[in-house]
């Protein structure tokens, strides 16, 4: 039977926050984002019986030092890259030989420490219904223009059938690992795997999820973290 194996992409520097550490180490609500991150997906594993959960870390990162005495041994690292598609590869990497071919690697952003359990357990339901990988994500509600030069609004955009995509992404390993071998063979760089998988032949499912899983990525979502997170309790 498949396994779940769950990664968290940890590597990022947060360069747009403009904090003195990585965003996924500032604090919100007494405690880093990582943590809480964390914490959602340790009970989750604990739910599902997930294999194990890898995280990706920076070489040279203190703060991970400091954190990870608080958590399992069992929890797994391996070295960030310049991009994040090479900080899952290299995660992809750490797995080998211990996660089969068929089973199914859940990769999160360590900024979204707001996920919602429920979410991610449908997410695992969807995936195995109908075969294929699977990203949360939610509709887009809001107007969509293209930008220009100076800021200008060049063109509208339908807003019909476009999401915002989240994380999780869930795919099964071999399938992540061959796409994600086949963009750094053509020197394509993805934001994301369910990009990568498509790239390659991949119809992944869109799968709706609760608005409130942000990527912190200024300050003002350290607010609205904040918030998501006490109403969680």
């Amino acid at each position: 039977m498949p396994r779940q194996w769950i990664f968290i992409a940890n590597a990022g520097a947060g360069e747009r926050m403009g904090a003195p550490v990585p965003k996924q180490y500032l604090e919100v609500n007494g405690r880093p984002l990582l943590c809480h991150t964390l914490d959602a997906w340790l009970a989750y594993a604990g739910e599902c019986g997930a294999a194990g959960i890898a995280v990706g870390v920076a070489d040279g990162d203190g703060w991970w030092e400091k954190i990870k005495k608080n958590y399992p041994p069992s929890i797994t690292e391996s070295p960030g890259g310049a991009t994040r598609m090479e900080t899952v590869w290299n995660g992809l990497q750490t797995l080998a030989g211990r996660a089969g071919g068929d089973d199914w690697v859940l990769v999160h952003d360590a900024v979204r420490p707001c996920v919602p359990r429920g979410d991610i357990a449908r997410l695992a339901e969807a995936v195995d219904e109908g075969g294929e990988g699977a990203a949360l994500g939610c509709l887009i509600s809001d107007s969509v223009k293209r930008g220009g030069e100076g800021g200008r609004m060049v063109a509208s955009v339908a807003r019909k059938n476009l999401w915002r995509v989240f994380t999780p992404q869930m795919f099964r390993y071999a399938q992540l690992h061959d796409a994600l071998a086949r963009a750094r063979a053509q020197g394509e760089v993805f934001d994301d795997e369910a990009g990568a998988v498509q790239a390659a032949g991949g119809k992944p499912l869109l799968v709706a999820g609760a608005a409130a899983n942000i990527k912190v990525t200024t300050p003002d979502d350290l607010a609205l973290a904040a918030a998501w997170l006490a109403r969680r309790g």
